[in-house]
């Protein structure tokens, strides 16, 4: 039997589900897929746009899979726009003329942003909010104004707060002028909006509502903005975010029935009027009504694929709650948020002084919810959500007060939707979980819960646990306890061995997995030199000798240079021992010198010199502070508003030599265009007009992550203080080899309760968080320099212990080409990582 063929035009999030459902469900292989993506990059996360500014790296957006790199089955034409449909035929044409014959055609071209027909509206400076190019064209244009040029945004609904919040981190000053008479009116009633607005102007930005745009000029900064109540705004840049409309043209041209306001007409099984063309996502109005959510468009994704394969899905009706943090703010919309149900009755909380409003919306008896918005705090969504149009638990106001107990993940019925992005319910995560998946990876993997937006993963973590899933928390077989129960231990008992803390708190003789993490705990709670007495035998390699071993057994020394700063005499001096040692130099990422290729033996005369020179050791060996990247700030630079070298070098010797449960980097940046890359960094200061800006839990590596905004708008001092709680936090709480990206999604409530942690001392810990980093800082002493005033700590540094002056016969290198090279002899006993 021939393999029938499926066309799909589009591909956005929701085509890109559907060839995904399809061929997972096609176990006999009898559909081929022919994907016609008109933009030049495949399938990427449209919901996270924003996220896009900063890294400005396509890849961070792009969905799993998205090239179908291993289905044979899967043809993806990147840049290819279908240009007419032939229903008689059963072909589409592209725009170079290809033609693609089909046995069913779907429909996934999205929607287009709506460009209200202002005088002005198609000047140079005007762009919309809907693609990465959209992002670039607004980004050149930015960066042509100049940091703190003012760009407005035309829309106060959801795009146009994330619109201006791109704006804001591209370092502009948005405005955003919204016709209604508060912001996101479809998600937050008049008291809701009331407060987003305080919040977002806090934020930076300033708010017109109850305005319209009346036309657009040519201004002194480039356009002038009419706004209907005679005002006018002198701006860089405008954005137009005031919704979208649904991209039916083709399906218009191809005589397909079409909504009255738009939309590709399809039934419950979301099949338009030609029996061979089915719509899927915010193109197709289902039985009349489009959505312009991920989460409905999912859904009709995964019921044409049924389809396809035989079945009978049908449409549900959709679940249009919303869940998102807004420059910081968290604003979520569930159910019947508004009260239009006839006899529905409002529960109200508002607290401006903490910035929160929380509103439930329930039946006239007042024991079904039947919606509610949330700002400023939504922990509350995950338990919410599912219990709408079912019996409360309980008094609706205690279930939004503060003090008041919230409902349980096991207290939902089995029927209550968990994930509505994927569709996935209690009873199916519950499944899985009895079927063995014993964490959030695996009913990841088996659910696709949390895939999404992962607004249900606190749910789904109180579901694996009121499942008996138990965990293991032991740090290896000879601790049961986890690293930071041992760290409350030594800290507690003053333990100061290693063996001290095994013999009565665990078993065995250690391996080397609890013998670094001891060793780190003991020089993370006192001052000691890492190689103090029984210390050095605890350490891995790189700790042991203080510097990192390479690929040949040869080891590279990093001097510190805080914030890139070294001095002409100390250049010289690096130059002078790299020649008589004959070392390697590369200028490293993190804004220091790296010399290679230094024998055991030779480290302390290395170090000696270095030291002499007024040099310390830049600790690129340990898991703790690297180094503190930094641009040149508002010393030197026409676009910087602070100091940002002075600040760090202040930070990096302040944090020098604090050990952790995995390395740390920072980055200071002294404008918005964020030349440090800070948003990459486990600390990430940006300056601004106001102070800092201080972001919390960023990394490259395998799995980068942006780090968020903390708190901003920060004193120096404020800045020094949050930084102290975080670190101090993070090295009692981290699990082993944890970074701090992990970490902060790792805690219970995220960073929302990092935030209250650190900023409100929510619990009580701030001051001995504060005192435990005011003790590191005042007991701080240079480790090369250490080994050196000891000569007990001198005498390990040999390639042969019963052969102290001999060199290591092993260790090689190739001067012969364009630089130097370690030749492989065989591989060394223990390998380190080498990164900065």
């Amino acid at each position: 039997m021939s393999r029938k063929s499926a066309v799909v035009i589009g591909h956005g999030m929701v085509g890109h589900r559907f060839v995904e459902a399809l061929r997972a469900r096609d176990e006999s292989d009898d559909w081929s897929v022919t994907v016609l993506c008109e933009e030049p990059l495949p399938a990427y996360d449209r919901v996270g746009l924003s996220s896009y500014v900063g890294a400005w790296d396509p890849k961070e957006l792009a969905l799993a899979g998205n090239d179908y790199p291993d289905d044979a089955h899967v043809d993806l034409r990147i840049g290819r726009r279908a240009a007419t449909i032939d229903r008689e035929s059963r072909k589409v044409t592209t725009d170079s003329g290809e033609v693609v014959a089909y046995d069913a055609l779907v429909m996934a071209t999205g929607s287009y942003p709506f460009v209200p027909p202002i005088p002005g509206h198609d000047r140079p400076e005007c762009f919309v909010y809907r693609t990465l190019d959209d992002l670039d064209g607004i980004r050149k244009r930015a960066d042509a104004a100049g940091p703190g040029a003012v760009g407005v945004v035309v829309g106060g609904g959801l795009l146009g707060l994330e619109a201006a919040n791109a704006l804001k981190l591209m370092g502009m000053t948005p405005h955003v002028v919204e016709f209604a008479p508060r912001l996101m009116p479809l998600q937050v009633d008049e008291g809701g909006g009331a407060l987003l607005a305080n919040l977002v102007t806090d934020l930076g930005l300033t708010v017109h509502t109850g305005v319209g745009t009346a036309g657009i000029t040519e201004g002194p900064d480039g356009i002038s903005v009419e706004l209907s109540d005679g005002s006018v705004i002198e701006a860089a840049l405008l954005v137009f975010s005031a919704g979208v409309r649904p991209q039916d043209q083709l399906a218009r041209d191809a005589g397909l029935e079409v909504g009255e306001r738009g939309g590709i007409i399809t039934d419950l099984g979301c099949r338009t009027s030609d029996e061979n063309i089915y719509a899927v996502g915010e193109c197709a109005a289902v039985e009349g009504r489009c959505y312009g959510l991920v989460a409905p468009g999912y859904t009709t994704a995964e019921i044409v694929a049924d389809r396809l394969l035989g079945g009978t899905a049908e449409f549900p009706g959709a679940d249009l709650s919303t869940k998102l943090k807004l420059m910081g703010v968290d604003v979520a919309s569930f159910g019947d948020a508004h009260a239009e149900t006839p006899g529905a009755l409002e529960v109200v909380l508002s607290d401006a002084a903490k910035g929160t409003y929380a509103k439930l919306v329930v039946s006239d008896d007042a024991k079904t919810l039947l919606g509610g918005t949330l700002v400023g705090d939504a922990s509350a969504y995950a338990s919410l959500r599912p219990l709408v149009g079912r019996e409360l638990p309980g008094d609706p106001a205690s279930l939004i007060s503060p003090a008041g107990e919230k409902p349980g993940a096991g207290s939902l019925p089995d029927d209550a939707e968990v994930c509505s992005c994927n569709g996935v319910t209690k009873g199916s995560i519950c499944g899985a979980i009895a079927d063995g998946a014993c964490d959030i990876a695996q009913v990841k993997s088996c659910t696709n819960a949390g895939t999404t937006c992962g607004g249900c993963l606190p749910t789904i973590k109180q579901l694996l646990a009121s499942s008996g899933v138990v965990m293991s928390k032991a740090l290896c077989e000879h601790f049961e306890q986890s690293r930071a129960e041992l760290f409350e231990i030594v800290q507690v008992t003053d333990t100061r061995t290693f063996s001290a803390l095994i013999s009565k708190y665990g078993k065995g003789s250690g391996c080397d997995i609890c013998k670094p993490v001891v060793a780190s705990i003991l020089a993370s709670t006192d001052s000691d030199h890492i190689l103090h007495r029984n210390q050095a035998g605890l350490q891995d390699t790189n700790d042991h000798f203080l510097a990192n071993i390479q690929k040949n057994g040869t080891y590279s020394v990093v001097p510190r240079m805080p914030g890139g700063e070294c001095t002409p005499e100390q250049l010289i001096v690096i130059g002078e021992v790299a020649r008589d040692f004959g070392l390697y130099t590369k200028v490293t990422g993190g804004q220091r010198i790296d010399l290679f290729g230094a024998r055991v033996e030779q480290l302390p005369a290395i170090w000696k010199r270095l030291v002499d020179a007024g040099m310390e050791s830049g600790q690129a060996y340990g898991k703790s502070l690297r180094t503190v990247k930094s641009c040149v700030g508002s010393t030197w630079c026409r676009y910087g508003v602070q100091d940002s070298v002075g600040m760090a070098v202040d930070l990096e010797n302040r944090y020098r030599g604090l050990r952790s449960p995995h390395k740390i980097k920072f980055g200071v940046s002294g404008c918005a265009r964020e030349c440090a890359e800070a948003r990459g960094k486990d600390v990430g200061v940006i300056a601004t007009e106001n102070g800092w800006n201080l972001y919390v839990g960023g990394n490259g590596g395998q799995s980068p992550k942006h780090a968020q905004l903390l708190a901003g708008g920060l004193d120096d001092e404020t800045l020094v203080r949050y930084i102290d709680r975080y670190l101090m936090f993070y090295i009692r709480t981290a699990d082993r080899l944890q970074r701090t990206a992990p970490w902060v999604e790792s805690l219970e409530g995220g960073l929302d309760h990092l935030k209250a942690v650190v900023c409100e001392d929510s619990l009580g810990i701030a001051a001995d968080l504060e005192a435990a980093m005011a003790k590191h800082v005042l007991g701080y002493k240079d480790e090369w320099a250490g080994v050196l005033e000891d000569p007990e700590k001198l005498s390990r540094f040999v390639s042969f212990v019963n052969a102290p002056e001999e060199a290591d016969p092993t260790v090689s290198f190739d001067d012969t080409g364009v630089r130097k090279v370690p030749v492989l002899m065989g591989m060394p006993k223990f390998a380190a990582s080498t990164s900065e």
